[in-house]
């Protein structure tokens, strides 16, 4: 008897075995698929808090796109988002720690914020303005221009705090759109800038509610 008339013989006398083996075997097919999807291509989470508004909403549900982070690693390289971009991240907590792990036991352990500004460029926030300088824009110039599409959808016009400083090297600095008073935690108070490998990826289409689906 050869091995496939073993094979067949087996499969002919215990049926039952034979169809929990092929459930076990898709069960775990399902579940390494799942694993790869997310970690690699694309992870969806919800909006918690009003930080966001008017662009996101508390209850919302978003796709991240993990796909750009996983290529930019493979290649070597550290993934650096566009300015404007809606990114969520490993939150590092307020101890000052700039490692690249979310903190453990911390109830916000991912945070959504919009990208304002990059290493070696100047931050200021002066009479409820948000300015950034560089080399391109020595005078400095309003981010919020490119990304304000209403004044219902992207950052409000006014924003809180008083902020002169540089962004450090491998770093971010983010911003809640929804600025006034405490109502964004972010890089102008305690959550201080955010270190690049914390990126989880690129908010770029929100799922829910269904009447609000929409690309970023």
């Amino acid at each position: 008897m050869n091995f496939e008339e073993k094979k067949a013989s087996f499969a002919q006398k215990y049926p039952a075995l034979k169809d929990i083996l092929n459930f076990l075997s898709f069960v775990g097919a399902v579940v390494l698929g799942t694993f790869i999807l997310n970690s690699f291509v694309f992870r969806s989470y919800n909006v918690v808090g009003g930080s966001m508004e008017n662009t996101l909403h508390s209850g919302e549900r978003v796709i991240v796109n993990r796909f750009a982070v996983t290529m930019s690693h493979f290649l070597g390289q550290e993934y650096v988002p566009n300015r404007g971009d809606i990114i969520i991240f490993a939150n590092g907590g307020n101890t000052g720690t700039k490692s690249c792990e979310a903190q453990a036991g911390i109830a916000d352990q991912y945070i959504v914020k919009r990208v304002i500004a990059f290493p070696g460029e100047r931050v200021t926030v002066e009479d409820g303005v948000l300015t950034v300088y560089n080399d391109q824009h020595p005078e400095g110039f309003h981010p919020d221009d490119d990304t304000r599409k209403s004044d219902t959808d992207g950052p409000k016009s006014y924003t809180s705090g008083s902020v002169n400083m540089i962004v450090p090297e491998g770093e971010l600095f983010v911003s809640g759109d929804n600025r006034e008073g405490s109502n964004s935690l972010d890089s102008r108070s305690g959550l201080g800038t955010i270190p690049f490998c914390r990126i989880i990826g690129p908010a770029t289409i929100r799922i829910w509610p269904l009447n609000k689906i929409r690309t970023f």
